[in-house]
């Protein structure tokens, strides 16, 4: 007589994300694995297990059927459903466990690997904070959900599946490079070639790739102080030198660039953090300098879209006639984090180099997500996400500067056609790490500065806002907060 799984084994999992079907079908498989079945062993009947969990009779039916059709169950006269022999099964022996050596020397393995200095962290749970003042999460309210699902099922359908479900070999696309050679390029002024346009895994992928490439330990980097810490941290694995040049109002000053400069990173549309705008003449300057002085430049133009109170300065690369600026975008920022597709423009001869590259890193980003995109972007989502984004974003702006204008903060930085971040000085003496840490207490999370710096203030009374992710009405009262722990760490005697 065949084994039956008991009735007890199957439960339906607080929380569980999913509809009753999706929820149910999990508990059964996990049910089978975790009981070890063996093909054969019988579930209980569609009325006992639809009894035991408190559910219609249909969906238990309905979760069955589907998955016998997956090969979890099958059915056999007078027998009723059973694990099927084609389930996948853990059936290996357990052995015991050996005994544990000498733990290997891991800092000698990784002698040339240095940890991180530079991190930015943000809680895994942000969400559970009522006053998120983060930079760079989205708004699930401001998303299409129903868009985005009906480009996944075309893109899942049977026209476009056998393709997709082929291995491209290190291409990517079409349809997406398509569009962001039609479409997103020509809004900074950029025109590319297919073989000039490269999908990545976000623009921190295409940064990576880019310095793999032409980073060299007698090549001179410069870069943006403060700025973006991965910039820094990448060039620190490349072993590049690298000079940090100071930041002002107009962003990096071409003017400061020291003599045998090879590669400059910057973020000329809104630098990270502050928001300074690169004026055009710097830029024109930054590009004849490069061509005199023979160094390349990688401009991150990560959020150029983030612009509703100005129109965009004019790209780096949109200027470039020599072919010296490599071109990095996203649409990680503008659309979701999670989404992680980039692209990086540059000359065919280059990213045939860093196609290579990526091709033994990850083959390809995955073909059907870049076709989600595609189409989110063909069909006119895209456009109407980002009216819905620069509404929200300039109201909340406003907001801000409203709430803080009655604050002893001061707004240091914040970029003048948009954005979605503020980069705040508070009182002189305070510790933007301790402020942060204090916070936590009254449900607000802030970005301390130092993180920015390489070499920063002590101690850092600079911190980062977010405003992409908080609810309109939360704005003010968190700032308020923000202002009286400021104020209180202020008054404390120095240690």
């Amino acid at each position: 007589m065949s084994d039956r799984i008991p009735v007890e084994m199957f439960f339906l999992r607080d929380g569980e994300a999913g509809t009753l079907q999706a929820r149910l079908a999990a508990a059964i498989v996990r049910a089978i694995l975790e009981t070890r079945a063996r093909p054969g062993s019988r579930l209980p009947s569609s009325r006992g297990l639809a009894e035991s969990l408190g559910l219609s009779r249909m969906t238990v039916t309905l979760v069955y059927q589907e998955l016998v059709s997956q090969g979890y169950l099958e059915t056999r006269p007078r027998s009723g459903i059973m694990v099927a022999a084609t389930v996948p099964h853990r059936r290996l022996k357990v052995q015991k466990p050996l005994p544990r050596q000498t733990a290997l020397d891991w800092n000698h393995w990784l002698a040339d690997q240095q940890p991180r200095q530079r991190v930015i962290r943000k809680p895994a749970n942000w969400q559970d904070f009522r006053y998120p003042f983060i930079y760079g999460q989205s708004d699930a309210a401001l998303f299409d959900h129903n868009a985005w699902r009906d480009c996944a099922r075309r893109a899942w359908g049977t026209r476009d599946f056998g393709e997709l479900a082929s291995d491209l070999y290190g291409a990517d696309d079409p349809m997406l490079i398509d569009y962001i050679r039609s479409h997103s390029l020509p809004r900074r002024g950029i025109q590319a070639e297919p073989d000039e346009v490269l999908v990545t895994l976000g623009a921190q992928n295409a940064l990576f790739i880019t310095i793999e490439l032409l980073a060299r330990g007698d090549r001179l980097a410069v870069t943006e102080d403060p700025g973006y810490p991965d910039f820094a941290e990448t060039l620190r694995r490349a072993h590049s030198p690298t000079t940090f040049l100071d930041v002002d109002e107009g962003g990096l000053n071409p003017e400061l660039l020291p003599q045998g400069t090879r590669l400059v990173i910057v973020t000329p549309s809104h630098n990270i953090p502050t928001g300074a705008t690169m004026p055009l003449a710097r830029r024109r300057d930054l590009l004849t300098r490069a061509a005199a002085h023979d160094f390349l430049i990688v401009e991150d133009d990560y959020d150029f879209e983030m612009s509703y109170l100005a129109p965009p300065a004019p790209a780096l690369k949109s200027l470039d006639r020599a072919g010296r600026v490599i071109y990095i975008g996203s649409f990680s920022k503008s659309l979701f984090p999670g989404l992680r597709i980039g692209y990086m423009v540059a000359p065919a001869p280059l990213i045939a180099r860093a196609r290579a590259l990526r091709a033994i890193m990850l083959r390809h980003p995955p073909n059907h997500l870049q076709r989600i995109t595609a189409y989110f972007l063909a069909l006119g989502h895209y456009d109407a996400h980002i009216v819905r984004l620069r509404g929200a974003l300039k109201r909340r702006r406003a907001l801000m500067e409203e709430a803080l204008a009655a604050t002893p903060l001061r707004i240091a930085g914040a970029a003048r056609s948009g954005g979605s971040s503020l980069w705040i000085e508070g009182p002189e003496g305070i510790d933007s790490g301790i402020l942060a840490s204090r916070l936590l207490e009254d449900s607000v999370l802030i970005e301390p500065g130092e993180v920015f710096f390489e070499t920063p203030p002590s101690p850092c009374r600079f911190f980062r806002l977010g405003y992409s992710s908080i609810k309109d009405a939360d704005i003010a009262p968190g700032i308020a907060l923000i202002a009286r722990r400021a104020l209180e760490l202020a008054a404390e005697p120095p240690v």
